[in-house]
């Protein structure tokens, strides 16, 4: 350890930034580097590309550590590396909204969305796609303070040169614990807290950004990690952003079914590939009568699994479903939606429109769930993630190195179409599930989370956020969870918001 921190000692002298290490600088050479893979995952601090950020007519000076391998024994180089921006006022001893070169808290942003293969996210503001004219979600970080990293990571389409598949599950999560442990061994030669790593993500994002907070440290990846040269040490984190997490898989079918069964109606999208690129295209029909027969199959799973996780409210009221799927918990999810109304109105909007809701004297005295439900509409068909034909993209999450696809739940291995797709094993569709690993003892949880899911977000049904939220804060967690009105299938609307959140909770612990 003492020749570990000795070399981050010469190393800070070499970049100029001593400051972070309490020594002094001698003009003694940098030791050279043993031939071992964790020596090979130091940071050689003066590699860097000076950059200025602006956003929002703002200017920050950084230094951009850009493609930072963050393991000894890639498997894909192209994706498994990390994007690092240090604000240039922490090399100078100086402070950025409050914070310095010790005390800068980490934002690590992944740019995973359905389970696709990420390259690391920049500080320049898209100009095509989705993101096309939003702010830089990694320059307005930088902006604030915070040190960014931001990693890549293997997605379940890729393939090496022999067609062998190397991203399918658990790769992404592998991969972004890595670059966590990356960090933690460079700690003292990059500015910033390595105890104050805040990750964020959308979607499959999300869903990954939430295992990371709750899988912290667990012995299930420890062998992958090893395989492909992770630093040694620790891999949990301080605090989680999610972003619509389309996560616990495996219940998100009986789920999405218990919110949407009986609306037969839907607005499908279709997602193909084109250059690489997801191209999602909206389909209209109705269920097909074989369809509306595996909806009423799967609704009635659920209620058996929510009263499982035996969740309560913060008064203590116990969360439940009858047969029938009523009960306290879809009460519980109705708040939620409520209370996003009374946002609404809070805010001048008129909801007279909506049948659904029950206004008196400015407040929302009701909410119907079911008529709720039918306004948002439908989008996925039944089951909307383990597809019987193993045709989805979550199927494809839980292929093989040799097998595209599989089936990851009971159901659709007893239903399924696909002829001998095969059924992920229990502990691999365990390692992509963050609802899994909360409260366990083999895994130290995030103790901080923000949780964001839209009202009229269809990707998954809304039981799965609160199911989230709601055993995070059972486990004494500070949790900050919303349904934002109107808002679909998303991330980084709030920039503002996330922001003041994440400083918070990084200023008050």
């Amino acid at each position: 350890m003492s020749s570990q921190l000795s070399r981050r000692a010469a190393l800070s002298c070499l970049a100029g930034t001593a400051v972070l290490m309490g020594t002094a600088c001698s003009t003694a050479r940098q030791p050279s580097a043993a031939n071992t893979a964790a020596d090979s995952l130091h940071l050689d601090p003066t590699r860097f590309e000076p950059q200025a950020v602006s956003v929002g007519g703002q200017s920050i000076a950084v230094r951009a550590y850009l493609g930072v391998l963050y393991i000894s024994k890639p498997v894909d180089a192209a994706y498994q590396v990390m994007n690092i921006y240090v604000p240039e006022a922490y090399f100078q001893g100086a402070k950025v909204a409050g914070f310095d070169a010790r005390t800068a808290p980490v934002f690590f942003p992944n740019q995973v969305g359905g389970y696709m293969p990420a390259k690391p996210g920049t500080a320049q503001a898209a100009t095509q796609g989705p993101g096309a004219g939003k702010p830089s979600t990694i320059g307005t970080a930088l902006l604030k303070g915070f040190v960014v990293a931001s990693p890549g990571a293997r997605g379940r389409t890729l393939k090496d040169a022999g067609g062998t598949y190397t991203g399918k599950a658990p790769a992404a999560i592998v991969d972004l614990k890595a670059a966590v442990r990356y960090l933690r061994w460079n700690a003292g030669v990059l500015p910033g807290d390595m105890e104050k790593i805040i990750s964020s993500g959308t979607s499959a994002g999300g869903a990954l950004s939430a295992l990371l907070g709750a899988s912290g440290n667990s012995p299930d990846y420890e062998s992958y990690l090893q395989t492909i040269g992770a630093a040694p040490g620790r891999d949990d984190i301080f605090a989680v952003s999610a972003y619509c997490p389309i996560t616990n898989l495996e219940r998100a079918d009986a789920a999405h079914e218990w919110l949407f069964n009986g609306v037969n109606d839907y607005r499908a999208i279709q997602v193909s590939m084109l250059d690489f690129n997801m191209v999602r295209k909206e389909v209209a029909g109705t269920l097909t009568p074989a369809q509306m027969q595996v909806s009423n199959a799967l609704k009635p799973l659920f209620p058996a699994y929510v009263n499982s996780l035996q969740l309560r409210t913060p008064q203590g009221q116990v969360l439940a479903l009858d047969a029938h799927g009523n009960g306290s918990f879809k009460d519980w999810v109705a708040t939620y939606v409520q209370a996003s109304a009374q946002g609404q109105l809070d805010a001048g909007k008129d909801l007279n429109q909506h049948s659904w809701l029950t206004v008196q004297g400015g407040k929302v005295r009701s909410l119907d769930l079911d008529a709720f439900v039918r306004y948002a509409g439908r989008m996925k068909l039944p089951p909307a993630f383990d597809a019987l034909d193993a045709s989805s993209g979550e199927n494809n999450l839980f292929g093989t190195a040799s097998t595209d696809n599989r089936h990851f739940t009971d159901f659709s291995v007893q239903h399924s179409t696909a002829g001998g797709a095969g059924r992920a094993e229990d502990k691999l569709v365990k390692m992509m599930n963050a609802m899994r690993y909360i409260g366990s003892q083999d895994a130290r949880n995030a103790k901080r989370w923000r949780i964001r899911h839209g009202t009229i977000d269809r990707d998954t049904s809304l039981a799965i956020p609160v199911i989230l939220a709601t055993a995070l804060q059972n486990q004494g967690y500070a949790v900050d969870f919303a349904m934002p009105w109107d808002q679909g299938h998303a991330g980084d609307y709030d920039l503002e918001q996330l922001f003041v959140w994440m400083t918070q909770v990084a200023k008050a612990n």
